[in-house]
């Protein structure tokens, strides 16, 4: 195994960690700090400015007419209404239920696919949407209504349903993008119109932050979800997609609700009962079904 494929996986392995760890570390503000739609402002607004601050390393390109309204779609399902939705759902519900539903993303993409762009779905797919499905009800139906600094796990659990959603629309939407011009032209573009969809939405529970007397321990969370759960992890997949293909990627998404049950737990943001295990088994089951190729294929 080269180094650039090593270092490939460590990437990959990077961006997992980041999102696992995400789960409880964003809660951690909610709401003390920032309530969830005025930490989407923060997060989308920072990093819009990251990405354009960077974007001269890429190449100067021109946006053609006829793509502005896909990517306009992509700011939609990528930087709304999925961060939106997440992060609401995270202010009600718990680090692991959101960490074991947004796994659902690959079972999402199977059926918008289906859908949109006719692909077919074969049995075992099928079984794996029903499975992958069921285990998110499980959650929805059988968790506690509220705990803690959870008020309304059902809820949020439905939420974190549409999140999943939103993004696997995001990721058809975005494909034939990702072909035609490089990753941060679409970048800062699509967060540019983010911080412009979110504004009306965000920017009255933003200016209820009170900035002067944040707590250390508050700013660097914020810090981490802007520049790691927004910015890093992205630039770490870019650079994992050079060296390995999207298939073997797909395959670290498992790596996030072990990451982020074990740091939820060792923290004592939140505790793994029968439900949330019985739902997760669900759920990986579900997910490597929809993701299992009949044949091997490079990795």
């Amino acid at each position: 195994m080269d180094n650039q494929r090593i270092l490939a996986i460590f990437a990959a392995i990077g961006a997992s960690a980041i999102y696992g760890l995400n789960h409880t570390i964003a809660k951690g503000v909610m709401p003390t700090y920032i309530e969830p739609f005025g930490f989407i402002f923060l997060r989308v607004f920072g990093a819009a400015v990251l990405f354009w601050g960077i974007s001269w390393l890429g190449p100067k390109e021109k946006i053609a007419t006829s793509d502005w309204p896909r990517i306009l779609g992509c700011a939609i399902f990528g930087m709304a209404i999925n961060m939106l939705f997440f992060f609401k759902g995270l202010s009600l519900s718990t680090p692991i239920n959101s960490s074991v539903i947004v796994t659902l993303s690959p079972v999402m993409v199977l059926i918008l696919a289906s859908i949109l762009i006719k692909e077919r779905i074969t049995l075992l797919k099928t079984l794996g949407i029903i499975v992958g499905l069921a285990g998110a009800l499980v959650l929805v139906l059988f968790s506690t209504d509220s705990t803690g600094n959870a008020p309304n796990i059902p809820l949020g659990n439905i939420l974190f349903i549409v999140n999943a959603f939103s993004y696997g629309l995001y990721l058809i939407l975005v494909k034939p993008l990702t072909k035609k011009y490089h990753a941060l032209t679409l970048m800062k573009w699509l967060f540019f119109i983010g911080v412009l969809i979110n504004f009306p939405i965000t920017i009255g529970e933003f200016t209820e932050v009170n900035w002067t007397s944040l707590p250390f321990d508050a700013i660097w969370k914020m810090a981490f979800v802007v520049a790691g759960t927004t910015f890093s992890t992205y630039l770490l997949n870019i650079y994992a997609l050079k060296q390995l293909s999207a298939s073997t990627i797909s395959v670290f998404i498992y790596l996030q609700p072990l990451i982020a049950i074990t740091y939820a737990i060792l923290t004592g943001a939140d505790e793994l009962n029968m439900v949330k295990a019985v739902a997760a088994i669900l759920v990986f089951v579900g997910v490597y079904m929809v993701t299992k190729k009949k044949t091997e294929v490079r990795a």
